[in-house]
């Protein structure tokens, strides 16, 4: 069993407010979707205020710029919650509510169990992906890496194809 877990950001720069006509089915499926989350095999936490989503949690200066961060037991539990689940559903109208971006958005790394990074230490590991494109310290589904302390060929690959699209 490794000594480490599966940490993840995605960030979104959202189309209008949350209370806003064109957030209303997005922030509507917020409950729901961060409970099937919750109850994920594999899950261990996520980023979230006393409302139980992290929607109000900006940290970047553009205000319309969303997180989402969360650690989980490994890359397979994440991937199938957020490609095998009734989280697909939401990732297939993502374009409804959040712009198109050009840089990275997303980004997996290793933390030792019980660590919960912070906000600084994610964006820390968005600007390694940006700058270095995949690597142990930052990589995303379509190249991942093993923890630390896993055997050399304890790889594992998902394709470029996603399942949402």
């Amino acid at each position: 069993m490794s000594a480490y877990e599966l940490a993840q950001l995605n960030i979104g720069i959202i189309k209008g407010p949350m209370d806003s006509p064109i957030m209303a089915d997005f922030a509507a499926s917020l409950e729901r979707i961060n409970a099937l989350a919750d109850h994920s095999p594999g899950f261990v936490w996520r980023l979230q205020t006393e409302a139980g989503d992290a929607t109000s949690i900006r940290p970047f200066e553009d205000e319309n710029l969303l997180v989402n961060m969360s650690v989980w037991r490994d890359v397979e539990s994440l991937n199938n919650y957020v490609y095998r689940s009734a989280h697909v559903e939401l990732m297939r109208r993502r374009g409804e509510w959040f712009e198109r971006m050009s840089e990275a958005f997303f980004v997996l790394w290793w933390v030792t169990k019980g660590h919960r990074p912070s906000i600084p230490e994610a964006i820390a590991r968005l600007e390694v992906l940006r700058a270095n494109g995949p690597t142990a310290q930052a990589f995303t589904f379509r190249e991942t890496f093993p923890p630390p302390d896993a055997a050399p060929s304890s790889t594992v690959a998902f394709g470029d194809e996603c399942p949402a699209s």
